[in-house]
């Protein structure tokens, strides 16, 4: 398998003044978020909205990933998606990352940035997209097969649903964080795949990132007690090989170290009474 190159970024989309933004386009950084971690009817009502926008961004981004696509007709079709339902892209802006959605192909754990390489068949890539729309954020990522996909790979992309999908079900109040974690590395050893420790699930509603940190692997000190009300996502990165990775000079894209297969799989969840609700279904 050849290693991945970066590829040539095309301008910046641009978005209707109608629709509003959030308050870090045009900043070096956001603002620290000062409000509370559980959220209230209101936010909620939007955040369920937002979530289905961007699930549906990522249903239309499906639709066109095929071997000869690049990742920027990716970027140009989730972007219209977003905008055309009054959303903003959330990543557009966001501390200077330039495109609508981040699409890791391959060995790229997170934070790929959309440029004209074509996918090839065999490729495996990740679209992470984001809608903003009523003051809040829905955050949401799949990992995709193009063509005809080894089977190891295929695994990889599976169990790395799965294991979201197990540490989704643990989710329940008054349970620690890390429960979210220990799930996924109990499940992500019995096949020897690698556990991202360095990127993590977090916090998200008003703010795209809130503070509160989700971790994917098994690490006690991640005490925050889980409550009902809370908004985060859980988006767990497994690799064939080793965790440990590189930063492209682009400062956002994330390689294994090893140049391992790696693949991510992220919902936004609303605690509940008794669980979990997942807000990006469309």
């Amino acid at each position: 398998m050849t290693v991945l190159t970066a590829g040539r970024l095309s301008a910046e989309r641009a978005v209707p003044s109608s629709i509003e933004r959030p308050e870090y386009v045009g900043q070096i950084a956001p603002l620290p978020y000062r409000g509370p971690l559980v959220r209230d009817d209101e936010t909620i009502a939007a955040m369920r909205i937002a979530g289905r926008i961007a699930a549906q961004a990522l249903d239309a981004v499906e639709a066109a990933i095929a071997p000869g696509v690049t990742t920027d007709r990716l970027d140009e079709i989730g972007h219209t998606f977003l905008v055309d339902h009054g959303a903003y892209p959330s990543t557009l802006g966001y501390r200077g990352y330039p495109k609508s959605l981040c699409s890791s192909v391959n060995e790229v754990i997170c934070h790929g940035i959309p440029d004209d390489r074509p996918l090839e068949d065999g490729d495996i890539v990740n679209i992470d997209i984001t809608a903003f729309i009523g003051g809040v954020h829905g955050d949401t990522s799949k990992t995709y097969l193009v063509g005809d996909v080894d089977q190891e790979s295929r695994l990889l992309v599976e169990r790395t649903h799965e294991a979201m999908m197990r540490a989704i079900r643990a989710v329940k109040r008054g349970r620690e964080v890390n429960v979210i974690g220990r799930v996924i590395e109990s499940y992500a050893r019995r096949f020897g795949y690698g556990v991202v420790r360095d990127f993590t699930g977090h916090g998200v509603g008003p703010a795209f990132h809130d503070g509160l940190v989700i971790p994917h692997c098994d690490d006690p000190t991640y005490d925050t007690v889980i409550e009902q009300g809370m908004t985060f996502t859980i988006e767990p990165m497994l690799t064939l090989g080793s965790v440990e990775w590189d930063l492209w000079e682009d400062g956002w894209t994330a390689t294994t170290q090893d140049t391992s297969r790696t693949a991510q799989f992220e919902h936004t969840l609303l605690v509940t009474a008794d669980g979990a609700e997942i807000l990006t279904q469309s």
